[in-house]
């Protein structure tokens, strides 16, 4: 038989998307069943903002095999519990995206169903007080999960804050290590197949050719290939999630880094704030339609915890997607396929999303139009499902004080999300379509978290009498905070197994 597998494949940018691929297609394609090959330009700047992740992320990292402490050092990491949002609700509110189980399952029902209806009759605590990750993050706790039979500390969801930089370094040097080309060049040039359409091949400066059968695209908003060359199209979602711009700055640290990131809702977009071990990432994503560039920095500069410790980065985008996320032999990953804002962490979720299901769809030359379909399927319905979520934030308000909170308060949504938000205001169900990325909790705290109201609850609550869901919502309350009580503090457990050697910010 004729051997038609892929000889090469050609990474275009490097950057967290660009090497994140080469890390696993490296760790994945082994015993030389290809050549890969990444291009890079250190005269072209990467976004660098990606610095906060999702629990998933730990599955990629047990891919590579990477010693979670020596990643954790290496990229002047902290863990992440969630995600504590201020002034969404309204101003004055906060509330938290906690990882993880809220409460515990009883009785073929989820815990929430339990908490909704001793909610709507004044009797509950806030669904913080009965989810450990919640109460750990805020009283600055965190420790991996152990071995602690029915505890919640047997079941401890974390993600990561890191330097987007130093993750792409590192994960340069996990890939290099293991046969993957890194070559210093700019692209001057994309040659197409006059006959299939295809890229054959790219030219540098210089005047270098390099062929191959599959081209990744991590090039950034710019999307060399699958846009520029292949014009490919872009679905834009601006009516839905308005915000435009970005600025970037970091601080110094002035306290011990807590184990979540922020967000704080502002007049016409929101502030991050990332706390790694050397200092702190902050920006401000808004819409330039509500607010100037020059107002946008003050606000962000107003509002950091320390001194800045570099100029301000200034970023566009439009938020969206490619028509098609693989097109011919090229496949787009990261900004060139796309923009979400990162309110839920979710950049780095997509990337490494896209490489699993391309792993799992790794073509032959053939490139066979039913493999690359049914990508492009599943990768759409990844983002479509983030985006309503992403919605759901600044649509479930009670905010009128600034015409920006007027619009999205008032704004049409998808029917996809508008259904989420009925069945869940009926009688307080949700369900989670298909492999959704964010299960029933997500929405719940979210949902809650900005006041959106349920009507009535699950009627099966009333197998159990008022009294028998408070004595068994009063253990779960008390075991959460043994549980809490019992783990060290977060700088605690990070100078104990992972702390970073210090870096002399310039």
């Amino acid at each position: 038989m004729t051997d038609n597998r892929i000889k090469k494949v050609l990474i275009v940018g490097g950057g967290t998307a660009g090497w994140m691929a080469a890390a696993a297609m490296a760790k994945v394609l082994q015993n030389d069943y290809c050549e890969i090959e990444l291009i890079e330009s250190d005269s072209i700047g990467t976004v660098g903002v990606g610095e906060a992740t999702i629990p998933q992320i730990q599955l990629f990292n047990k891919l590579l095999g990477l010693d979670e402490n020596e990643f954790v050092r290496r990229t002047q990491a902290t863990f992440k519990l969630g995600i504590q949002f201020v002034n969404w609700g309204r101003v004055g509110d906060k509330y938290l995206h906690a990882f993880g189980e809220v409460g515990k399952d009883f009785n073929a029902l989820k815990f929430y169903h339990y908490w909704l209806k001793m909610h709507h009759e004044g009797k509950a605590k806030g669904l913080d007080a009965y989810t450990l990750t919640a109460v750990a993050a805020e009283q600055g706790k965190f420790m991996r999960p152990v071995d602690a039979g029915n505890s919640p500390l047997s079941n401890i969801a974390y993600a990561f804050h890191f330097d987007a930089a130093l993750y792409a370094m590192y994960l340069r040097e996990f890939a290099t290590a293991r046969g993957v080309r890194r070559r210093e060049g700019k692209i001057t040039e994309v040659a197409l197949n006059p006959d299939t359409g295809f890229v054959d091949a790219v030219q540098l400066e210089g005047g270098a050719r390099i062929e191959a059968d599959l081209f990744i695209d991590c090039s950034g908003f710019r999307g060399l290939l699958i846009e520029g060359a292949l014009k490919t199209g872009y679905e834009d979602w601006s009516h839905w999630l308005p915000c435009n711009r970005a600025v970037a700055v970091p601080c110094a640290k002035v306290a011990e880094p807590t184990p979540y990131t922020r967000s704080t809702a502002h007049a016409a977009g929101w502030q991050w704030r990332i706390p790694l071990q050397h200092r702190t990432g902050n920006g401000h994503v808004y819409c330039s339609d509500y607010i100037s560039d020059d107002e946008a920095l003050a606000v962000l500069l107003k509002n950091l915890d320390g001194e800045p410790l570099a100029e301000p980065n200034f970023l566009r985008f439009t938020t969206g997607k490619r028509k098609k996320f693989w097109n011919k032999n090229v496949v787009a990953l990261g900004l060139a396929g796309g923009f979400m804002e990162p309110l839920e962490s979710t950049s780095i979720h997509l990337v490494q999303a896209g490489i699993a299901k391309l792993m799992s769809l790794f073509p032959s030359r053939d490139f066979d139009q039913a493999d690359v379909d049914e990508y492009n399927r599943q990768v759409h319905f990844d983002f479509d499902r983030v985006r309503d979520f992403l919605i759901a934030h600044y649509h479930i308000t009670e905010r009128n004080d600034s015409p920006f909170w007027d619009y999205v308060r008032t704004m049409s949504v998808p029917d996809s999300l508008t259904h989420k938000l009925k069945t869940y205001t009926a009688n307080g169900r949700i369900f989670r379509d298909a492999d959704e990325l964010f299960n029933d909790l997500s929405w719940l705290e979210v949902m809650h978290g900005q006041r959106l109201k349920t009507k009535g609850y699950h009627p099966l609550v009333d197998v159990l009498s008022p009294e028998q869901i408070m004595s068994y919502m009063d253990n779960v309350e008390e075991v959460v905070a043994r549980s809490a009580e019992y783990m060290p503090s977060h700088a605690e457990y990070i100078a104990q197994h992972c702390a970073a050697e210090p870096v002399k910010m310039m």
